[in-house]
Protein backbone atom coordinates (compact mmCIF):
# COMPACT_ATOMS: atom_id res chain seq x y z
CA UNK A 1 0.00 0.00 0.00
CA UNK A 2 1.10 3.56 -1.19
CA UNK A 3 0.56 6.82 0.32
CA UNK A 4 0.89 9.72 -0.76
CA UNK A 5 0.00 13.38 -1.29
CA UNK A 6 -0.94 15.10 -4.59
CA UNK A 7 -3.05 16.84 -7.01
CA UNK A 8 -5.25 15.49 -9.63
CA UNK A 9 -4.06 16.93 -13.46
CA UNK A 10 -6.59 14.97 -15.47
CA UNK A 11 -9.57 12.32 -15.30
CA UNK A 12 -10.27 9.85 -18.02
CA UNK A 13 -13.44 7.83 -18.09
CA UNK A 14 -13.55 4.10 -18.41
CA UNK A 15 -16.56 2.06 -19.46
CA UNK A 16 -19.65 3.27 -17.59
CA UNK A 17 -18.30 3.58 -13.64
CA UNK A 18 -14.88 3.49 -13.30
CA UNK A 19 -11.76 6.33 -14.40
CA UNK A 20 -8.07 6.92 -14.61
CA UNK A 21 -6.68 9.46 -12.69
CA UNK A 22 -3.53 11.49 -13.51
CA UNK A 23 -1.60 12.32 -10.24
CA UNK A 24 1.37 14.39 -9.59
CA UNK A 25 2.41 13.46 -6.23
CA UNK A 26 5.46 14.62 -4.40
CA UNK A 27 7.85 11.65 -4.17
CA UNK A 28 6.78 9.58 -7.05
CA UNK A 29 6.19 12.23 -10.21
CA UNK A 30 3.03 11.70 -12.21
CA UNK A 31 1.00 8.54 -11.77
CA UNK A 32 -2.01 7.08 -13.08
CA UNK A 33 -4.45 5.42 -11.24
CA UNK A 34 -7.48 3.64 -11.45
CA UNK A 35 -10.32 4.26 -9.46
CA UNK A 36 -13.12 2.20 -9.33
CA UNK A 37 -16.53 3.34 -9.39
CA UNK A 38 -14.80 6.94 -9.87
CA UNK A 39 -17.27 7.84 -11.93
CA UNK A 40 -20.40 8.08 -9.23
CA UNK A 41 -18.58 8.45 -6.13
CA UNK A 42 -19.72 11.29 -3.98
CA UNK A 43 -18.88 12.70 -1.00
CA UNK A 44 -15.48 13.31 0.07
CA UNK A 45 -14.09 10.35 -1.61
CA UNK A 46 -15.28 11.35 -4.65
CA UNK A 47 -14.48 15.08 -4.14
CA UNK A 48 -11.11 14.35 -3.76
CA UNK A 49 -10.63 12.26 -6.64
CA UNK A 50 -11.78 15.51 -9.45
CA UNK A 51 -9.88 17.85 -11.36
CA UNK A 52 -7.84 20.07 -9.47
CA UNK A 53 -7.80 18.33 -5.96
CA UNK A 54 -5.44 18.38 -3.82
CA UNK A 55 -5.48 14.95 -1.27
CA UNK A 56 -3.89 12.42 0.50
CA UNK A 57 -4.27 8.96 -1.61
CA UNK A 58 -3.63 5.63 -0.30
CA UNK A 59 -3.09 3.19 -3.57
CA UNK A 60 -3.09 -0.61 -3.94
CA UNK A 61 -0.30 -1.54 -6.27
CA UNK A 62 0.07 -4.76 -8.53
CA UNK A 63 2.64 -4.84 -10.16
CA UNK A 64 3.07 -1.61 -12.02
CA UNK A 65 -0.85 -0.38 -11.87
CA UNK A 66 -1.83 1.64 -9.16
CA UNK A 67 -5.47 1.54 -8.35
CA UNK A 68 -7.12 3.94 -5.67
CA UNK A 69 -8.17 2.75 -1.99
CA UNK A 70 -9.01 5.67 -0.14
CA UNK A 71 -8.53 9.44 -0.35
CA UNK A 72 -9.10 12.17 1.60
CA UNK A 73 -9.60 16.58 0.44
CA UNK A 74 -6.58 18.67 1.61
CA UNK A 75 -8.21 21.57 -1.20
CA UNK A 76 -10.58 21.06 -4.29
CA UNK A 77 -9.54 24.69 -5.74
CA UNK A 78 -13.24 25.07 -6.26
CA UNK A 79 -12.71 28.79 -7.15
CA UNK A 80 -10.98 28.24 -10.34
CA UNK A 81 -14.76 26.98 -11.29
CA UNK A 82 -16.08 30.31 -11.07
CA UNK A 83 -13.95 31.71 -14.19
CA UNK A 84 -13.30 29.99 -17.56
CA UNK A 85 -10.29 31.48 -18.51
CA UNK A 86 -8.59 31.00 -14.84
CA UNK A 87 -9.79 27.44 -15.37
CA UNK A 88 -8.42 26.87 -19.01
CA UNK A 89 -5.03 28.41 -17.61
CA UNK A 90 -4.94 25.99 -15.22
CA UNK A 91 -5.51 23.35 -17.65
CA UNK A 92 -2.60 24.65 -19.45
CA UNK A 93 -0.84 23.96 -16.64
CA UNK A 94 -1.57 20.82 -15.92
CA UNK A 95 -0.98 19.71 -19.37
CA UNK A 96 2.37 20.51 -19.13
CA UNK A 97 3.04 18.84 -16.31
CA UNK A 98 1.41 15.69 -17.42
CA UNK A 99 3.98 15.50 -20.67
CA UNK A 100 7.71 16.86 -19.08
CA UNK A 101 7.08 15.20 -15.42
CA UNK A 102 8.15 11.36 -15.50
CA UNK A 103 7.05 8.78 -13.05
CA UNK A 104 9.02 8.26 -10.33
CA UNK A 105 10.34 11.60 -10.62
CA UNK A 106 11.62 13.41 -7.17
CA UNK A 107 9.05 16.20 -7.93
CA UNK A 108 7.98 17.94 -3.97
CA UNK A 109 9.16 21.56 -5.48
CA UNK A 110 7.19 21.25 -8.78
CA UNK A 111 4.29 20.16 -6.90
CA UNK A 112 4.64 23.37 -4.52
CA UNK A 113 5.27 25.87 -7.65
CA UNK A 114 1.59 24.41 -9.38
CA UNK A 115 -0.38 24.35 -6.18
CA UNK A 116 1.09 27.66 -5.74
CA UNK A 117 -0.04 29.09 -8.18
CA UNK A 118 -3.10 27.98 -8.43
CA UNK A 119 -3.52 29.33 -4.84
CA UNK A 120 -2.65 32.68 -6.57
CA UNK A 121 -4.78 31.91 -9.65
CA UNK A 122 -7.69 30.95 -7.50
CA UNK A 123 -7.97 33.83 -5.20
CA UNK A 124 -7.28 36.35 -8.31
CA UNK A 125 -4.02 38.39 -6.49
CA UNK A 126 -2.05 38.32 -9.27
CA UNK A 127 -2.37 38.42 -12.94
CA UNK A 128 -2.95 35.65 -14.74
CA UNK A 129 -0.34 36.85 -17.06
CA UNK A 130 2.16 36.79 -14.55
CA UNK A 131 1.11 33.82 -13.14
CA UNK A 132 1.57 32.41 -16.84
CA UNK A 133 5.33 33.59 -16.96
CA UNK A 134 6.38 32.54 -13.53
CA UNK A 135 4.77 29.05 -14.09
CA UNK A 136 6.37 28.80 -17.38
CA UNK A 137 10.02 29.85 -16.34
CA UNK A 138 10.61 28.49 -12.76
CA UNK A 139 9.30 25.06 -14.06
CA UNK A 140 11.44 25.14 -16.79
CA UNK A 141 14.47 26.20 -13.86
CA UNK A 142 13.46 22.88 -11.70
CA UNK A 143 13.43 19.93 -14.47
CA UNK A 144 16.65 21.24 -15.48
CA UNK A 145 15.95 24.18 -18.21
CA UNK A 146 17.53 27.17 -16.03
CA UNK A 147 18.33 30.02 -18.38
CA UNK A 148 21.68 31.40 -18.52
CA UNK A 149 20.65 35.24 -17.57
CA UNK A 150 23.99 36.00 -15.29
CA UNK A 151 25.51 38.20 -17.82
CA UNK A 152 26.04 39.28 -21.13
CA UNK A 153 28.03 36.30 -23.51
CA UNK A 154 30.16 38.43 -25.11
CA UNK A 155 31.63 41.05 -22.61
CA UNK A 156 29.81 40.50 -19.20
CA UNK A 157 27.81 42.92 -18.80
CA UNK A 158 25.34 42.41 -16.01
CA UNK A 159 22.61 44.97 -16.60
CA UNK A 160 22.28 46.14 -20.35
CA UNK A 161 19.89 48.43 -20.04
CA UNK A 162 19.02 46.47 -23.81
CA UNK A 163 19.58 42.67 -24.55
CA UNK A 164 18.90 40.11 -26.91
CA UNK A 165 17.15 36.76 -24.84
CA UNK A 166 17.97 33.40 -26.40
CA UNK A 167 14.78 31.49 -26.19
CA UNK A 168 16.77 28.08 -27.77
CA UNK A 169 20.06 28.33 -25.23
CA UNK A 170 18.48 30.51 -22.52
CA UNK A 171 21.56 33.01 -22.95
CA UNK A 172 22.14 37.05 -24.07
CA UNK A 173 23.46 39.15 -25.48
CA UNK A 174 23.69 43.55 -24.67
CA UNK A 175 22.81 45.13 -27.74
CA UNK A 176 26.51 46.50 -28.34
CA UNK A 177 27.48 42.36 -28.77
CA UNK A 178 24.52 40.84 -30.40
CA UNK A 179 25.87 42.92 -33.84
CA UNK A 180 24.93 41.08 -36.72
CA UNK A 181 23.68 37.80 -35.34
CA UNK A 182 20.46 35.81 -36.90
CA UNK A 183 17.52 37.12 -34.75
CA UNK A 184 14.93 34.73 -35.31
CA UNK A 185 15.70 32.75 -32.22
CA UNK A 186 15.87 36.27 -29.96
CA UNK A 187 13.78 38.20 -28.27
CA UNK A 188 14.69 41.82 -27.70
CA UNK A 189 13.77 42.87 -24.54
CA UNK A 190 14.89 46.03 -21.77
CA UNK A 191 16.20 45.38 -18.31
CA UNK A 192 13.40 45.20 -16.75
CA UNK A 193 12.25 41.73 -18.01
CA UNK A 194 15.34 40.53 -16.98
CA UNK A 195 15.12 41.24 -13.91
CA UNK A 196 11.81 39.42 -13.53
CA UNK A 197 13.29 36.31 -14.85
CA UNK A 198 16.00 36.19 -12.94
CA UNK A 199 13.78 36.83 -10.24
CA UNK A 200 11.61 34.08 -11.20
CA UNK A 201 14.55 31.30 -11.77
CA UNK A 202 17.04 32.50 -9.12
CA UNK A 203 14.73 33.31 -5.95
CA UNK A 204 13.30 31.08 -3.05
CA UNK A 205 9.68 30.26 -3.27
CA UNK A 206 8.33 32.23 -0.54
CA UNK A 207 9.23 35.57 -2.26
CA UNK A 208 8.49 34.21 -5.84
CA UNK A 209 5.29 35.84 -6.58
CA UNK A 210 6.54 39.01 -4.99
CA UNK A 211 7.26 40.91 -7.70
CA UNK A 212 6.34 44.09 -9.87
CA UNK A 213 6.67 44.88 -13.72
CA UNK A 214 4.71 47.26 -16.21
CA UNK A 215 2.13 45.73 -17.89
CA UNK A 216 4.28 46.58 -21.26
CA UNK A 217 7.37 44.61 -19.77
CA UNK A 218 4.55 41.96 -18.90
CA UNK A 219 3.75 41.24 -22.14
CA UNK A 220 6.93 40.68 -23.29
CA UNK A 221 8.01 38.49 -20.02
CA UNK A 222 4.56 36.10 -20.84
CA UNK A 223 6.27 36.19 -24.73
CA UNK A 224 9.44 35.11 -23.75
CA UNK A 225 8.26 32.58 -21.19
CA UNK A 226 5.68 30.56 -23.37
CA UNK A 227 8.66 30.59 -26.17
CA UNK A 228 11.04 29.46 -23.74
CA UNK A 229 9.28 26.72 -22.69
CA UNK A 230 7.75 25.84 -26.01
CA UNK A 231 11.69 25.50 -27.32
CA UNK A 232 12.94 23.22 -25.07
CA UNK A 233 9.80 21.21 -24.48
CA UNK A 234 9.77 20.84 -28.64
CA UNK A 235 5.93 21.29 -28.64
CA UNK A 236 3.25 23.41 -28.37
CA UNK A 237 0.24 22.36 -26.23
CA UNK A 238 -3.63 22.56 -27.25
CA UNK A 239 -4.42 23.51 -23.89
CA UNK A 240 -3.03 27.08 -24.27
CA UNK A 241 -4.86 27.55 -28.01
CA UNK A 242 -7.84 27.62 -26.14
CA UNK A 243 -7.10 29.69 -23.08
CA UNK A 244 -5.69 32.33 -25.63
CA UNK A 245 -9.16 31.93 -27.45
CA UNK A 246 -11.02 32.64 -24.42
CA UNK A 247 -9.32 36.61 -24.12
Amino acid sequence: MIISEGIVLKERPVGEQDKFIDILTKESGVLEVSVKGGRKLSGKRGSSTQLFAYSRFCFDQRGEKLSLNSAEPIHIFYGLRSSLPRLSLAAYFAEVLRFCINPEAQSADVLRLFLNTLHFLENGKRSEEQLKAIFELRLMSEIGYMPDIIMCRGCGAFEPEELYFCVNDGGFYCSDCFSDRDESNYYKIKLPVLDAVRHIVLTDFDRLYNFRISDNSLSVLSQLSEAYLQAHLERSFKTLDFYKSLL
